[in-house]
């Protein structure tokens, strides 16, 4: 391996193993799919704890690039998923607000549970403790078009009295200090069950578009995890790529 930790770097030394993990995923010795070293292996190498290693790796996981297989170690996931590898992502109301469309809240619930065991893996949570889950139906001025579900990283300290007729990332930077900077997507199509399709406005059975969203921070930290379940009469996912 011949990059290394910059230790007298500031980027978190797990950043920087993110990174150095990104490059070998596309490396061809494990780009079609053989086992990476293991994690003690991996540490040594660059100088850092296994802990701080396994951060790099659970996100890297999360968003669906590695694979852990019990037995046999960590892998390149080489099925992949759909990327849309957009740059210049917006937020709901920004995307809205570009095609000049006034956004409606037809639905906002707060609360604190339990997630999925994903969204604790994603913010690098061992104990599986209440996080706060925000939950919004929205939509333009006539039907809804999304259902978001929405969980976030409790080093934020969001308290859930938040002002949400603010748009969401305005309150986690003004009052929070916290800056988005990137968002890995995956997107899929799936069937409205009926939970979903009342908060729609369609049919049980109608297809729908479920798009995943892990948001970071400036400084590659996580901050939401996010789920929205779109309705497919109401909304197209472009995506531009150049060779």
């Amino acid at each position: 391996m011949d990059e290394k930790i910059d230790f007298a770097c500031k980027t978190p030394y797990h950043i920087q193993a993110e990174r150095i993990l990104r490059h070998m995923i596309n490396d061809e010795q494990y780009s079609s799919g053989a086992v990476l070293p293991n994690e003690i292996e991996l540490a040594r190498d660059l100088g850092i704890s296994r802990n701080t290693l396994r951060q790099a790796i659970n996100r890297l996981v999360a968003e669906g690039l590695l694979l852990r297989k019990k037995g046999v170690g960590t892998t390149v996931n080489t099925l992949g998923k759909a990327s849309s590898n957009v740059r210049n992502w917006m937020s709901f109301s920004q995307e809205m607000e570009s095609l000049g469309i006034a956004v409606r809240n037809y639905e906002l619930h707060v609360c604190w549970e339990i997630a999925p065991r994903e969204v604790y893996r994603f913010f690098n949570l061992r104990n599986e403790t209440p996080l706060l889950r925000m939950s919004r139906v929205r939509g333009s001025q006539q039907a809804p078009i999304v259902f978001f579900v929405s969980y976030f990283n409790p080093a934020i300290g969001m308290t859930g009295d938040e002002d949400y007729a603010m748009p969401l990332y305005t309150i986690l930077e003004q009052r929070y200090g916290i800056v988005v900077h990137k968002s890995v997507e995956e997107v899929s199509a799936q069937l409205a069950d009926q939970e979903l399709a009342g908060k729609l406005f369609i049919h049980p059975g109608d297809a729908i578009l479920k798009r995943k969203r892990l948001v970071l921070d400036n400084t590659g930290s996580p901050v939401e995890y996010n789920i929205g379940y779109y309705r497919a009469d109401s909304f197209t996912y472009r995506i531009e790529a150049e060779k």
